[in-house]
């Protein structure tokens, strides 16, 4: 299938903090859509902690799931920070590809620690 070996760019959202609201936004280029979503997780994981111009406590923070935020075109979500809805839908499981979980173009994804998220989802307030 030509779209699995389609280069696409995809932004990522670090969220350390739901509550505080630390996010960063790193942009991916050429990144393969027939990968699975742990290989793409491993690069991720072996790129954050050297990253340059990235703040400390962003590298050494431990991130666990993706979730696609939005997609290039697509409505986003009114809560500022992460979209709580559809989880069985949006977030991206290990073993498929990044093309089979509908990551496109242009898509943002959110890189989070999912105990911090499920926080979050019973009590979604923010201190800002």
């Amino acid at each position: 299938m030509a779209e699995e070996t389609t280069n696409v760019t995809i932004t990522v959202r670090l969220v350390r903090s739901f509550t505080h609201r630390n996010i960063k936004h790193l942009v991916y280029h050429n990144v393969k859509l027939g990968q699975t979503v742990a290989d793409f997780r491993q690069m991720l994981d072996k790129d954050i902690p050297t990253r340059p111009g990235l703040p400390p406590p962003f590298k050494k923070f431990t991130y666990d799931t993706l979730k696609i935020s939005h997609k290039a075109y697509g409505a986003k979500t009114a809560d500022p920070i992460i979209n709580r809805n559809k989880d069985a839908e949006l977030i991206l499981l290990p073993e498929k590809t990044l093309s089979d979980c509908g990551v496109e173009n242009e898509t943002e994804l959110s890189y989070f620690l999912m105990t911090d998220y499920r926080a979050y989802q019973q009590d979604p307030t923010t201190l800002f």
